[in-house]
């Protein structure tokens, strides 16, 4: 029989707010670290946009990655001070952008190496929109296979399969007005546009793509502590150069986030911490299995509650 396992999970774009992670900074010496280190590796004060900047400022991508990626590692790094590293999970994972998150907490990158590489990931993603324009819409009650022949006959890309049957796909507006309507005449219950800057994890990234790998070649990763289970492939990465492979793959190819829950469940793991802004991820692994446990740790109330439950 399988011991009981818990698991770190990282959000993605979209789960971004204004005034986020203000509680963790004002009660967490440690969060406050993190937050502050952030203004200092980007020579901006991307505190100042978390928290007192407006929606619109924070939801540009070039803001919105490193924002999510600072709030969720400030929420870690709370709970790390208390702990350290010998009460790790067995395992981490991300959405899109929350696979860098991931890579801090299991050891594989600093937190400096993390927060420019998030920062390059969005500004090439940013010009990659205005270069190659798209967008993405979600697609429920059909499942992955229909949509791959949706995807197929409109010229789309099958972007993040979040769950069994919502599932994203991505590509140029046209084809994907054509799509959408093509998945409700294949019995999809809705397809709904998404309010996104561009066609994400498609082939209209590849400049973004080439030009992150370079960052990517220059970065100092380590071989991680715990299993990182991959976005492209749903299982577990243990070593740099695998991970390495991965975020090179990661802005063109599909989220494999349903997958990704469902091998963690497979071994054990009972207990998700969705760590970071916002309750996306908790949502979706409700829809996916209804069983397992799922808590946000996202203010400093709940990183008590984590500590406290963790003694």
């Amino acid at each position: 029989m399988i011991d009981s396992k818990i698991a770190f999970l990282f959000p993605g774009q979209a789960s971004q707010s204004p005034g986020m992670g203000l509680d963790l900074y004002k009660n967490s010496r440690a969060a406050r670290d993190v937050f502050d280190e952030a203004d200092e590796i980007l020579g901006k004060k991307l505190s100042s946009i978390i928290f007192n900047g407006d929606k619109e400022e924070l939801t540009r991508t070039e803001n919105a990655q490193p924002a999510i990626a600072t709030v969720s590692l400030a929420a870690w790094k709370s709970i790390e001070s208390e702990l350290g590293r010998m009460q790790l999970p067995n395992y981490t994972a991300g959405h899109s952008l929350g696979e860098y998150s991931s890579l801090a907490t299991a050891g594989a990158l600093s937190l400096k190496e993390t927060i420019n590489l998030v920062s390059k990931r969005g500004e090439l993603m940013e010009k990659a929109c205005q270069e190659a324009p798209g967008g993405m819409a979600a697609i429920v009650g059909i499942d992955k296979s229909t949509v791959k022949e949706v995807c197929l006959e409109s010229g789309t890309y099958l972007s993040n399969v979040n769950t069994t049957n919502q599932i994203i796909i991505a590509g140029e507006k046209n084809n994907l007005i054509n799509a959408m309507d093509l998945a409700s005449r294949f019995g999809a219950k809705k397809a709904i546009p998404l309010q996104v800057s561009g066609a994400f994890h498609s082939a209209l990234m590849s400049s973004a793509q080439k030009n992150l790998d370079e960052v990517i070649d220059e970065t100092q990763f380590e071989d991680p502590d715990i299993p990182i289970i991959g976005n492209t492939n749903a299982l577990p990465i243990t070593d740099k150069m695998t991970l390495k492979s991965e975020l090179k793959t990661q802005l063109q190819n599909c989220v494999m986030w349903s997958d990704s829950i469902e091998y963690m469940i497979k071994e054990g793991v009972e207990t998700f911490y969705e760590l970071g802004p916002g309750n996306v991820l908790s949502s979706m692994l409700k829809r996916i299995n209804s069983d397992i446990r799922v808590k946000n740790v996202g203010n400093y109330d709940a990183v008590l509650d984590y500590l406290e439950s963790s003694i």
